[in-house]
């Protein structure tokens, strides 16, 4: 008897680019999974094209549809566009509440089967989430709901976004010296600056870059800090005494700042494996860094009210309660401390740097406790498919 197989499952992801890259990343990496593991005919909705080329080269900022990595990739301009139910896919990924195009979710009600529709949250280490995670929300007027899904550190959420073969591909990567020699050489990074500690540095305008470049010149260890072209243009210009553009560098004291090109997002799952330490902003690169099982600071993204500082403490408490000074480090950071005119970096650096194997060590035990909640994507498709 011949057995037909199953019609292909569609999804549609929209996304709003709001922090330049972290939004436009998740939604990225989200989509090429679900289409390579998931065998997902995936749509990608998506406003901000110049965005999404920074981190993906191949992407043409002048089409409205094209395809890449056998994803779909639209561009999303108008917010009164035109939908029939034949145009709306069997899942719907509105990210970060964004606010998909209204005449879609009247389409979406005309469907039969309706599709699921699923608002996927901002990553929060609060205990508040696991309650809320995958929680219904009927549509006011329409024959529709929609249900939130969290991303976050433990069972009770949908734990975070990792591809099947990231820990075999960055476990290889790191026990081949000659590679990663190789891949930093090809970012312009000279032999001597690889035999120091290594520093990425992602970050937002408002970090104190100025302050720790001046304690990091006076470290009793070598630093090279490898930052982003475009990432903390103002401190790294004054450090180098000319324009941040990628290929500069410059070196005083124990400190060698080079300037990179930006690089696409495997290439930047490679810097991160590369590092020592590394500095990481908004969400993607906080989860990536997460993955990379080295020590990382957090620059949480800011929000009114320094709601962001609930947010850093709350994953500080699940990540590294007891070591004070990765806990002192992130805060002065992110402006936390209770008493900012008193940070001093020239004592914060030393007194991190002195525990950086124990921040190392806790850094993999981590990784290994993330592993156990599954990955974002299998859990998103593993819940979708229970609500048919």
């Amino acid at each position: 008897m011949h057995v037909e197989n199953p019609p292909t499952t569609s999804l549609a992801i929209f996304c709003k680019v709001v922090d330049n890259y972290g939004d436009i990343g998740i939604c990225w990496r989200l989509a090429r999974q679900l289409e390579q593991e998931h065998q997902i005919a995936v749509t990608l909705w998506v406003d901000d094209l110049r965005s999404f080329q920074r981190i993906c080269p191949d992407v043409n900022i002048h089409c409205d549809e094209q395809q890449l990595a056998n994803v779909v990739i639209k561009h999303w301009r108008n917010q009164d566009a035109q939908f029939t139910p034949d145009e709306i896919a069997d899942i719907v990924i509105e990210f970060f509440a964004c606010d998909i195009p209204p005449a879609y979710i009247t389409a979406m009600a005309m469907c039969v089967p309706r599709p699921v529709w699923l608002n996927l949250e901002g990553l929060t280490a609060e205990e508040w989430v696991e309650g809320c995670h995958t929680l219904p929300s009927p549509h006011p007027r329409l024959p529709l709901t929609k249900h939130f899904f969290f991303p976050g550190f433990t069972s009770k959420t949908g734990g975070l976004l990792l591809e099947a073969e990231l820990e075999q591909k960055r476990q290889a990567f790191q026990s081949d010296p000659v590679e990663v020699e190789n891949f930093l050489a090809q970012l312009g990074v000279t032999s001597s600056e690889m035999t120091a500690f290594k520093v990425s540095l992602f970050c937002y305008p408002q970090a104190a870059v100025t302050a720790l470049f001046q304690a990091w010149e006076e470290s009793d260890i070598p630093v090279t800090c490898l930052v982003p072209e475009g990432v903390a243009s103002s401190a790294v210009r004054m450090f180098l005494g000319e324009e941040a553009l990628a290929g500069i560098s410059s070196t005083k004291g124990a400190l060698t700042v080079r300037v990179l090109p930006f690089v696409p997002q495997p290439d930047y799952d490679k810097l991160l494996w590369a590092c020592d330490l590394n500095f990481v902003r908004g969400e993607d690169s906080f989860v990536r860094a997460q993955w990379a099982g080295k020590p990382f600071i957090w620059h949480i993204y800011p929000q009114d009210e320094n709601l962001h500082h609930v947010k850093l403490k709350a994953f500080l408490q699940r990540y590294s309660p007891d070591i004070a000074s990765a806990d002192a480090f992130s805060l002065a950071w992110n402006g936390a401390l209770n008493h900012e005119d008193l940070v001093d970096w020239s004592s914060i650096w030393p007194s991190f740097l002195a525990d950086i194997q124990k921040i190392t060590n806790r850094s993999i035990n981590w990784q290994a406790r993330l592993h156990e909640n599954g990955d974002l994507s299998s859990n998103l498709l593993r819940f979708a498919r229970s609500l048919k």
